[in-house]
């Protein structure tokens, strides 16, 4: 089965989109889909998502195109069992994250695809995805689990792809104005002739912000240009540019929080970030054979990002300037014999390389003119991966998937302020074995079960053998299992539930406000939880979607540098994330939506002692009017009810040592206006 790039025409009836939904089957597979999002016979090609036999959840562009985001990350609020850290600071507005790792930027657990680039930084956080705007994606799938052997390098808990439009002759144009002066203009063209497809997108956006000093101007391009040749290969290239710039709200006091949450402090007057990226790929796939697929891809990423920022009125500003170049290649070939005896077999392996060359520079400023250098680091790193995978199906109801990964990491630092030179932590072959199940006894059930090792290493000048220590770091090992059952007892009805745990040893954690950009040991940790989901069709005309993830997270052995850490949750890791939605079909032209998200309060810091915050529950309305076949209009209001909600995090900084506080949007209204042509 794969995922088709192919876009969807657009339907004003849930019933046709109920059959989206129903596209993907309920035999032998563990996926869910939210929204149209078709699959077919997988044939030839590659081995998907679909093959991984974990959480895995596909989102349609029919429930995302619409939506009324700043940053696209925000999307991932519709996929469940996804938690959103949301900073607000500027350009450093949020992240996702998932299966018990927070999104702080201290452990990076989620690989980010990006049309199957790798679009993570070195760091591993995710500003890439800024690139890319709802109009744009097609469709948005989450691979949750240990057990995926197609990726390495900060595939800890998981993946999240983003796929744009490719092909087709569709175009779009929307615009949406509304709260906080937000304005923002998206297009899109697809143009196909003959073997030939070509694919546009133009974005613009600038918003004033809920609170003081947080106007933010962004603007991305996009081309995308691929021939299918008769012989049966398809080539393309896609290149994409992205600008932005905002000023930075601050953080504030609990009281002054809470008081007056659109205030920003006369202290971050100057504070902003500047942020531009590239990324061009070349892709290839093709039939060598009959039975035998090989699919490959190139690419070059840029990420250059300056950003002056001050945390409390007590301590200095900085100027933080990162460049980073990325070069790399993916590639599989998959081998489809007829075995006698089996039902189906398929046999993929693959390899990748990544390489990312990086500038980091640090300074303390006043009013963002510069006093001192504190960071001058060049470094390298290369990650070289190999894996292999089975796809065994005895029969049509049992599925087999044995898999087995490793990877090597080597790389150079050079600190220009010592003048310190190191090589990276010899790591040595991080082996990755991997295995999944699936059973279905009948068409309405299907029971899966899986098991795999991931891998961290630090990130930053952590990845390397620096002066006074004495011996080489071992990479942190993630073993993990999941069982669960995906479920269809009746065509009005489709769900799953699952438990799953993620053991590490050594867990890596970055320093985030450290002056070399070191990381330190957390020590052995341990996370579990289990998701319910469920997507209900009353009739042809309503949807009902709810989601449901319990989480649990525990120190089971802390570091020697944090004894006070033992027993004790990581930080920033709710117990309770939720999600309730529901689309009414009121009649032909007007399609009437409501949704909830919601999480409970966590820990600031890993002892546990600095008090609980970030719960929220809030409630989002939307209505769409279809004015024509080619027009339609709607309104969408975020946080209906006004609710107070809020990022928090302690700063242990002499001299500051307190909570601090960055008030979330409060109600916002907006309307847009979608054009098809």
């Amino acid at each position: 089965m794969q995922v088709t790039q192919k876009t969807l025409k657009h339907s004003i009836h849930l019933a046709a989109l109920a059959l989206g939904l129903q596209a993907i089957p309920a035999l032998a597979d563990s996926t869910l889909a939210l929204g149209t999002v078709t699959v077919t016979g997988e044939e030839k090609g590659p081995l998907s998502s679909y093959n991984v036999l974990s959480s895995v959840d596909y989102v349609g562009s029919d429930v995302l195109e619409k939506q009324p985001v700043q940053y696209s990350w925000e999307l991932f609020n519709r996929v469940p069992g996804v938690m959103l850290t949301q900073f607000n600071q500027g350009t450093t507005s949020g992240k996702l994250s998932f299966r018990g790792f927070n999104g702080e930027g201290e452990v990076n657990a989620v690989k980010l695809l990006i049309d199957g680039i790798p679009s993570n930084t070195n760091d591993g956080n995710m500003p890439f995805i800024d690139m890319v705007f709802p109009l744009d994606i097609e469709d948005i799938e989450v691979v949750r689990g240990t057990n995926d052997p197609r990726y390495g390098l900060h595939n800890i808990a998981g993946n999240a792809s983003i796929n744009t439009r490719i092909g087709g002759d569709e175009g779009k144009l929307r615009l949406r104005s509304g709260s906080f002066d937000t304005q923002e203009l998206q297009l899109v063209k697809g143009i196909e002739t003959g073997n030939w497809s070509q694919n546009y997108f133009v974005a613009y956006q600038k918003s004033g912000g809920y609170r003081d000093h947080a106007d933010a101007e962004r603007q991305s391009f996009a081309g995308k240009w691929f021939y299918t040749a008769d012989a049966g290969w398809r080539a393309g290239l896609i290149a994409r540019h992205y600008e932005g710039e905002a000023l930075e709200s601050g953080y504030l006091s609990h009281a002054d929080a809470h008081g007056h949450p659109r205030q920003s402090y006369a202290s971050n007057a100057t504070d902003k970030g500047e942020r531009s990226m590239d990324q061009l790929s070349l892709h290839l796939d093709t039939d060598v054979a009959e039975n035998l697929a090989w699919s490959s891809k190139a690419y070059y990423n840029h990420f250059k990002d300056r950003r002056w920022v001050r945390y409390w009125r007590t301590v200095g500003q900085q100027e933080r300037f990162n460049d980073e170049d990325q070069y790399g290649a993916i590639s599989s070939l998959t081998w489809r014999p007829v075995v006698s005896g089996l039902h189906d077999f398929a046999l993929e392996g693959g390899a990748d390389i990544q390489r990312q060359e990086v500038v980091s520079e640090r300074y303390a400023t006043v009013s963002r003119v510069r006093t001192a250098q504190t960071r001058d680091q060049v470094f390298d790193l290369t990650t070289t991966g190999v894996y292999v995978q089975a796809v065994i199906e005895p029969w049509e109801s049992l599925k087999l998937i044995p898999a087995y990964r490793v990877d090597r990491i080597e790389g150079d630092y050079r600190n220009e302020l010592t003048g310190e030179r190191a090589s990276a932590n010899d790591y040595g072959s991080i082996r990755q074995p991997k295995f999944s199940l699936v059973y279905s006894p009948w068409k309405e059930a299907s029971f899966y079960a899986n098991w795999g090792r991931t891998f961290q290493v630090g990130v930053g000048s952590g990845a390397y053998k620096l002066a006074g220590q004495a011996d080489d770091l071992k990479p942190s090992i993630n073993e993990g299992w999941e069982t669960g059952i995906k479920f269809s007892p009746v065509a009005w009805l489709d769900g799953r539930v699952a438990y799953w745990e993620q053991h590490a040893t050594d867990e890596v954690q970055r320093k985030l406000n450290d002056a070399v950009g070191d990381s330190e040991n957390v020590g052995e940790t341990l996370r579990r939880g289990y998701d319910v989901q469920l997507n209900l069709y009353p009739s042809d005309l309503a949807r009902i979607w709810l989601s449901y993830s319990r989480q649990f997270s525990e120190i089971l052995e802390p570091s020697p540098n944090l004894p006070a850490s033992k027993g004790k949750e990581m930080d920033h890791v709710p117990h309770h994330l939720y999600a309730l939605g529901a689309d009414y079909q009121a009649s032909a032209k007007l399609k009437l939506s409501a949704w909830v998200n919601g999480q409970s309060d966590y820990y600031l810091e890993r002892t546990n002692t600095t008090g609980e915050y970030g719960r929220y529950t809030l409630l989002n309305l939307g209505a769409e009017y279809r004015v024509s076949e080619t027009v339609s209009v709607d309104v969408q209001m975020k946080n209906v009810t006004n609710r107070y909600y809020e990022y928090v995090w302690y700063d242990s900084t002499a001299g500051v040592a307190q909570s601090l506080h960055a008030p979330g949007d409060g109600r916002a209204l907006y309307a847009g206006l979608t054009l098809d042509f």
